[in-house]
């Protein structure tokens, strides 16, 4: 199986974050490392348009084919659109059915994370398999606030505050781990299918490094898991 790993150069939460190092690293190669020891991954592609992570992103075992299209790398750009540049240009035959996406801004999951997502997306014949967390909080606690401070609740449970044990637990993507049927992400532009299925994981292994205080947690994870 693939393994796509998109990491533009622009980010605004955090400035350079691919190429931040943490636990002795570039953030980017923990994802390129835990994907190489992969026992279903064959290639591990890198979908940039930052020379300086292509070349970070070669050093640590990835191919790194082609610098992405400058169009597939703005703010307003979709991730799925570089993974389809990826396919499209390396698959001449078609042979490429299933992949699997791995976002560097989650250094925190292992290769056996990905083994088992991978293993539920075969053993289910999903359409996607996503990584997922539970959420801290109950979907009932969300609410709307209006320009004018007013406030409109998302839930019909007038007791959601009081009875917090008694609501449904919900889960959130937490961006570690996407697995793909490659024709229905192209024919449906949509993740979420009858197929869907999570793969469900830790909330320490689930941080999403957005800005600095993402990152100074990362690694404090990092420094106690080497204790």
């Amino acid at each position: 199986m693939l393994a796509i790993i998109p990491a533009r150069k622009g980010s605004k939460g955090l400035k350079n974050k691919n190429k931040l190092i943490i636990s002795k690293l570039p953030l980017i190669a923990h994802s390129i490392k835990s994907a190489k020891k992969s026992k279903y991954i064959s290639r591990v592609i890198v979908s940039t348009d930052c020379k300086d992570i292509a070349r970070i992103s070669k050093k640590y075992g990835a191919e790194v084919p082609f610098l992405r299209d400058k169009k597939l790398a703005k703010d307003t750009s979709m991730v799925m659109d570089a993974y389809f540049e990826v396919i499209k240009k390396i698959d001449n035959k078609n042979i490429i059915k299933n992949f699997v996406s791995l976002l560097p801004t989650s250094p925190l999951r292992s290769h056996r994370d990905i083994d088992n997502a991978i293993k539920l997306f075969l053993k289910k014949k999903a359409d996607s398999v996503i990584s997922m967390t539970e959420a801290y909080y109950p979907i009932d606690w969300n609410h709307y606030v209006s320009k004018d401070k007013r406030v409109k609740t998302l839930s019909s449970n007038l007791d959601a505050v009081s009875n917090r044990q008694n609501l449904k637990k919900t889960f959130i993507p937490n961006g570690s781990i996407y697995v793909f049927n490659y024709d229905i992400l192209k024919k449906t532009r949509k993740y979420y299918h009858k197929k869907t299925y999570a793969y469900l994981m830790p909330p320490e292994k689930s941080i999403d490094i957005d800005n600095k205080l993402d990152f100074e947690l990362a690694k404090k994870y990092f420094q106690d898991r080497s204790k």
